[in-house]
Parts: structure tokens; C-alpha cells; sequence
């Protein structure tokens, strides 16, 4: 089949169609933006069309390239609005479009091609593990906090477990640093308890107990825990922000 317009295919496989080429393979008469705007409304942006970052290039006259705006359209809207256009080439430009879907249908039932694409991306898999394994760091911590989410724990706990996944900290320097970012209160009564800050996010609580002393005294303490969200909240706030704070 000989190529009229230019078919690409974006990272998730889809096939595109330039609008800027539909529109000048088309012979419309009337500018770019004119055109394109009578049938932008039409259709979804985002699903049948998108942008194209920086324009596409266009070599003047001269010699000179110019980025022109642009817009990436299903081979659906393309085909369509081909029609739409009504010029001498619409018809002829619609079967194209048409021939090159069955093309491809075919392609994608054929297990030669799903198996080079099977390689292909197992390939790029091990060009990018270091970056993935990077990447899905953060995430699998989230869901070990996800999993511990029922229930608080020490702030001493917390430290460990950030330890563990490579936050260089320790249990006094992580009071240390909560107290300095006002989740802990950092003087008199309110030393290492939650903050009002801390409470409104609700990130922490208090476990209060009551203990008898030999005297027949009560004595009552205050046991500062982090909560499931608390637990998410941190991990997170380190990870993401690479707090190292040793």
C-alpha cells in the first residue's frame, strides 16, 4: 500500500495521525487553526486527540524550520474528519485510513509479531531494571505501611523501618527532627507529644495508662505512637523528599 499520510504509533502502540499532515494531504483551503477548531468540540481530548509538545517541525521557503502547533489524532477521529473536510481528497484519504486499520489488525494477530514485541519489551525491561527497581522502592514501602495501617507504632519502630529501606536515621535523631518540624512539642509538658499540628493531620495519638505506685499513688503516662497514616505519611515524606538526616 503506498503511504498518503504518515502513520505513527505512540508508546502505548496506538497509531496517530499528525492533523497538521491530514490537513495539508487534504488540500484545505482554510488555516490550520480555523479548520482544526471546527471539529476540536467533536471529540475528547486526551482520548481522540492530543497536543503535540513543542509543535511540529515545518521547513519554510527559505530553509528555515519553523515548530508549528499540532495535534495527534486517532486514526478514528482522522478518518472522520477527512470525510467532514469534503475536499477532492477526502474519499481517497478515508480508504487509507481504512487499509492501513486492517493492516494492522492483521499484524496484531499474527504470533511472529506478538512475539518480536513480547522481545522487544523484555529487552527495555532489562535496559531500565535499575531505574524500575528505583522506582517501585517508594512503592513497595507504601505498602508495607498500608499493611501495618491498623494498628500505631513507636516512633523507635518507625526509625527502623526507615533504616531498613535506606533513610540514614536513628531513634534519637528522628525525635530530634520531629520535634525540630513541630509534630513533637519540644518543651515542658508538651515534650514529645503530638503537636495540635500533628493531631489535625492525624498522623500521631497518645496512649495513656494509669500505674499504681507502692505508695498507693496514681501515676499516669503519656506514650506518643505513630498512626497507619502517620506510618504512610512519614515513609513517604522520606522517601519522596530523600530526607537523610543522620
Amino acid at each position: 500500500m503506498q503511504e498518503i499520510i504518515k502513520i505513527n504509533q505512540n508508546e502505548q502502540g496506538e497509531t496517530r495521525v499528525s492533523a497538521r499532515e491530514l490537513h495539508k494531504e487534504l488540500g484545505v483551503k482554510k488555516r490550520f487553526s480555523a479548520w482544526f477548531e471546527q471539529y476540536q468540540e467533536m471529540y475528547v481530548e486526551g482520548t481522540d486527540f492530543t497536543g503535540v509538545p513543542g509543535g511540529t517541525p515545518v521547513i519554510g521557503g527559505n530553509g528555515n524550520v519553523q515548530y508549528l502547533q499540532d495535534y495527534s489524532l486517532t486514526v478514528d477521529m482522522a478518518k472522520n474528519v477527512a470525510m467532514m473536510s469534503k475536499t477532492e481528497k477526502s474519499q481517497q484519504i478515508r480508504d487509507y485510513f481504512i487499509g492501513v486499520e486492517d493492516r494492522y489488525k492483521k499484524l496484531a494477530n499474527d504470533p511472529s509479531y506478538q512475539m518480536a514485541l513480547g522481545l522487544k519489551a523484555s529487552q527495555l525491561l532489562l535496559d531500565q531494571k535499575d531505574q524500575i527497581i528505583a522506582e517501585m522502592k517508594p512503592k513497595a514501602l507504601f505498602a508495607d505501611a498500608v499493611d501495618a495501617s491498623e494498628s500505631s507504632i513507636l516512633i523507635g519502630q518507625l526509625a527502623k523501618t526507615l533504616r531498613q529501606n535506606g533513610v540514614n536515621i536513628g531513634q534519637n535523631r528522628l525525635f530530634k527532627w520531629l520535634r525540630e518540624h513541630e509534630y513533637l512539642g519540644s518543651r515542658g509538658e508538651q515534650y514529645n507529644l503530638p503537636t495540635q499540628k500533628s493531631m489535625d493531620l492525624r498522623v500521631m495519638e497518645t496512649k495513656t495508662r494509669t500505674v499504681n505506685n507502692p505508695d498507693g499513688s496514681i501515676r499516669t503516662t503519656h506514650t506518643t505512637k505513630i498512626t497507619g497514616k502517620g506510618q504512610i505519611y512519614f515513609i513517604n515524606k522520606f522517601l519522596s523528599e530523600k530526607e537523610n538526616v543522620a
